[in-house]
């Protein structure tokens, strides 16, 4: 039987500025260990540090642009795309634009 998902539940934050994290599913919200759906606002000059997470990563971004800088250098991902991370890869996110972001990370 489907299960639905009433609301997200808002997670702590690292980065420099205030970032709002909404847990659909994951750890917090669910129970779910080996995923996670979250949905992120973040403002303009917030940034978080370094990390090499041990996991794949899709995000999408729904408004803004969302900076990933990683070894080879920086991507900017501008609404209506997605970036990949791959695990154990060196990223760093940021949104330097006047508007922030929100995006969706799986």
């Amino acid at each position: 039987m489907p299960k639905l998902i009433s609301a997200p539940a808002v997670v702590a934050a690292a980065g420099t500025r205030p970032k709002r994290i909404e847990e659909f599913a994951g750890r917090v919200n669910s129970g779910h260990a080996d995923v996670s759906v979250a949905r992120m606002t973040s403002p303009s000059g917030w940034q978080e540090p370094g990390q090499r997470p041990e996991f794949e990563e899709i995000t999408v971004v729904l408004r803004g642009m969302l900076r990933v800088e990683h070894d080879g250098g920086a991507l900017d991902v501008q609404a209506g795309q997605a970036v990949v991370t791959a695990p154990g890869e060196w990223v760093r996110y940021s949104t330097p634009g006047a508007d922030g972001a929100e995006y969706v990370a799986v």
